[in-house]
């Protein structure tokens, strides 16, 4: 099946699409996972330079979509705030269950603002567009894709971005946090 023919590629399209979705999707949490690796996988073969010397053009297809399952529960997974975890006495803590938490005496309320000015202050530490990329995810809840969309920058290029920046700000407010949680 030589790629320089559209035809062909149109042709096994429309004979693998839908049941190599479906085998795809069996495999991955979302339909957008699995529509972005359905994607690699088409790409893949239309760059393929020996495309016409695959004799089972489906085996190709199917191993090509697990192999891409599987880089994608290789590459690491994002960070978010859930993942400022710490073990206390009475259990795992963790950052926004502080941030967010309601204060119940002036004491608890004067640790939690000082801990949200603490995390304003790490936050200015950070690159502009590591800054940008952890509140607008984090504290504004918009999604990577919404980021992406907006910025026309790879969601890739996000991810990383934001794990900077939580690796930063789990450094710089662990103390703080054992404080918090001591108190």
């Amino acid at each position: 099946m030589p790629t320089n023919e559209p035809q062909n590629i149109i042709s096994t399209v429309a004979n693998y699409g839908k049941r190599l979705f479906s085998f795809i999707r069996g495999r991955v949490n979302t339909d957008e996972d699995a529509e972005d690796i359905l994607q690699d996988v088409w790409f893949q073969l239309s760059n393929q330079p020996e495309a016409g010397a695959i004799e089972q053009i489906s085996g190709w297809l199917y191993r090509v979509a697990r192999n891409k399952i599987t880089d994608k529960y290789r590459k690491q997974k994002e960070e978010s705030l859930e993942d400022f975890t710490f073990e206390g006495e009475d259990g795992e803590i963790n950052f926004k269950e502080i941030l967010l938490a309601e204060a119940y005496s002036p004491e608890e309320e004067s640790l939690k603002k000082l801990f949200w000015d603490q995390l304003f202050l790490a936050l200015e530490e950070l690159p502009e567009n590591q800054r940008y990329v952890f509140v607008q995810n984090e504290l504004e809840e918009r999604t990577f894709q919404e980021l992406a969309d907006e910025s026309g920058e790879n969601i890739k290029t996000l991810i990383s971005r934001k794990g900077y920046a939580v690796k930063h700000l789990r450094n710089r407010l662990q103390n703080l946090y054992q404080e918090f949680i001591n108190y």
